[in-house]
C-alpha cells in the first residue's frame, strides 16, 4: 500500500502524542481488558464526533464516560435522562431579574466541554430532542437567541438495552448525530476478579490526573484530519457505502453522512495506533462502531443485529 505523507511529518511535538499515550494507559486502569473499546472511544472524540455506549446496566459506561472527561482535562457534567426530563432542563431557561427588568439566560447542563447524557434512552423524545441541534450544530438556541457551546464539544450518551422496561428507542435522525456506538460486554474471567479484589473505580476516578487540556486535545484533532488515505481505500469505502446501499438484507444503507463518518472515524483509529496512514484495519476496525446504528435490515434478512448487518458487509466487499 501507497503510503504517503507519514505522521511524523505532521506539524506537533512529542507532547501530545504523548499526552494521548498516556491517556490510554490512564483509561486501560480503570476499564479493564477493553483496550479496544477505549482506542475506538478515543478515535470518535479525535475525529469531532459523540460516542454512543449502548449495554447492560452495571458494566462501566457511565465509568468510561467520566474517565474519559477527567484523563482529557475537559469541563464535566453529567445529566440523568429520566422519563419527567425536560428539555428547558438540559439547554437552560430565560429568568427575569428585577433589577435590570430584563431576561437573563441561565445556561444548562448542556455547557460544558463533555456532557453525559445517562440513559438517554430512558427521557421522552421531547426531552432527547434538546440535544439534536447541539450536537450537530455546536450551538443552542433559546427564546431566539443563539448561545454557542464550548469547543472543544463532545457529548458520550449511554443508553439501555431497548427491551428493557421504561426505555424510549433513540429515533434514525438521533441516531445518526452519534458518530460511533460502542458496546463493553462483559470481562473476562481475571480481568472481573481484578476488580473484585481491587480498588472501587469510583474512588480510582478521583485520583485520575489530566494527560492533556483542551489546547492539546485541539492539536490532535488538526492531526487527525491529516492523516493519509490513499485513492484506493476511499474506494474501499465507497464500495462498502454502496453494499449497503443495495443489498437486499438492507433496507437502510448508509447516507453520505455515514460515509463521511466511516473516513474520520479511520483516520483517527489509524493516528491513535500511531499507523503511518490509513490501512484496511483501521477501516474495518471501525466499521461496525460507525455503520451498525445507521444501518436498518430488512424485514426479511438472517441480520437483525448491527453487529451482524456489519460483519455481513465486511465479509462481501473485497478489500482492494
Amino acid at each position: 500500500m501507497q503510503q504517503g505523507n507519514t505522521l511524523e511529518k505532521l506539524p506537533l511535538s512529542a507532547k501530545p502524542r504523548d499526552a494521548l499515550n498516556a491517556a490510554r494507559k490512564s483509561l486501560g486502569s480503570i476499564i479493564l481488558g477493553k483496550d479496544g473499546e477505549i482506542s475506538l472511544a478515543l478515535a470518535c472524540l479525535l475525529a469531532r464526533g459523540h460516542l454512543l455506549i449502548e449495554d447492560l446496566p452495571g458494566l462501566g459506561k457511565t465509568i468510561l464516560a467520566q474517565s474519559i472527561a477527567r484523563v482529557l482535562g475537559l469541563s464535566f457534567q453529567r445529566i440523568q435522562f429520566t422519563s419527567d426530563l425536560l428539555p428547558a432542563d438540559i439547554v437552560g431557561v430565560s429568568i427575569f431579574r428585577q433589577e435590570s427588568g430584563q431576561f437573563e439566560f441561565q445556561p444548562g447542563p448542556i455547557f460544558a466541554e463533555l456532557v453525559l447524557a445517562d440513559e438517554v434512552n430512558r427521557a421522552t423524545p421531547k426531552a432527547q430532542s434538546a440535544l439534536l441541534e447541539a450536537m450537530e450544530e455546536r450551538q443552542v438556541s433559546v427564546d431566539g437567541h443563539t448561545h454557542q457551546l464550548p469547543t472543544p464539544y463532545f457529548v458520550v450518551a449511554t443508553q439501555n438495552p431497548s427491551d428493557q422496561i421504561g426505555t424510549f428507542p433513540l429515533p434514525e435522525s438521533q441516531l445518526d448525530r452519534f458518530l460511533m456506538r460502542l458496546e463493553l460486554g462483559y470481562p473476562n474471567e481475571e480481568n472481573e476478579r481484578a476488580l473484585l479484589i481491587g480498588t472501587d473505580r469510583r474512588q480510582m476516578l478521583t485520583q485520575i490526573r489530566p494527560t492533556m487540556n483542551p489546547e492539546t486535545l485541539t492539536a490532535l484533532q488538526q492531526a487527525v484530519t491529516e492523516v493519509h488515505m490513499t485513492d484506493p481505500l476511499i474506494d474501499y469505502v465507497q464500495a462498502l457505502v454502496r453494499f449497503t446501499r443495495e443489498s437486499p438484507d438492507i433496507e437502510t444503507g448508509l447516507s453520505p453522512r455515514g460515509a463521511l463518518a466511516l473516513v474520520a472515524a479511520a483516520r483517527a483509529h489509524a493516528y491513535v495506533e500511531n499507523h503511518s496512514g490509513v490501512f484496511p484495519d483501521d477501516v474495518q476496525a471501525v466499521f461496525g462502531p460507525v455503520a451498525g446504528h445507521r444501518l436498518k435490515p430488512a424485514s426479511n434478512s438472517a441480520y437483525r443485529t448491527p453487529a451482524e448487518l456489519s460483519r455481513y458487509v465486511l465479509d462481501n466487499v473485497n478489500i482492494p
